[in-house]
């Protein structure tokens, strides 16, 4: 038994409005700044912040626990900004905006173990501050401004 809401549905789906693109695009834009905010506030919250604070130093307090939820944020941070470039691929001013920073992105994957073994530099916490503000740059060039959102503990570890 096919209801009225399945009917309006399916009629809805098979005839796309002339809004349909500009609402993806909306979409497109709004998904790109969800995951490269939560990558930008993951960053600065667990890598950036801890480093300048001295916590990766040999002898910290807290130094292991800082190192494992950076190497935790490291990973997120890629995986995020890997889901930032897809969605971009769904707007063209956004797509040519962030395709200059894949590169940089995918350099970032192995920095993740880095961080957790604690043997992190001054580079390598510069990259990952790069590629962020890589990122916000060409977001707010292409109209789709990042603000960086610091994900839960239960997002960060993938839970």
């Amino acid at each position: 038994m096919t209801t009225s809401a399945d009917a309006t549905a399916t009629v809805a789906a098979a005839a796309p409005s002339a809004s349909a693109s500009f609402e993806q695009q909306k979409l497109v834009k709004t998904r790109f700044v969800a995951n490269a905010g939560l990558a930008a506030g993951a960053t600065y919250q667990w890598i950036i912040k801890p480093y300048r604070a001295g916590k990766f130093k040999k002898g910290a307090d807290g130094r292991t626990f800082a190192l494992v939820k950076a190497g935790l944020a490291g990973a997120f941070t890629y995986n995020r900004l890997k889901a930032a470039v897809n969605n971009a691929k769904g707007d063209p001013l956004l797509s040519k905006a962030v395709a200059p920073l894949s590169a940089g992105i995918e350099s970032l994957k192995s920095l993740a173990t880095k961080l957790r073994k604690g043997e992190v530099t001054d580079a390598d916490v510069g990259s990952f501050e790069s590629v962020i503000n890589g990122v916000k740059d060409a977001g707010k060039s292409a109209g789709a401004e990042v603000v960086d959102k610091v994900p839960s503990a239960s997002q960060l570890s993938g839970g």
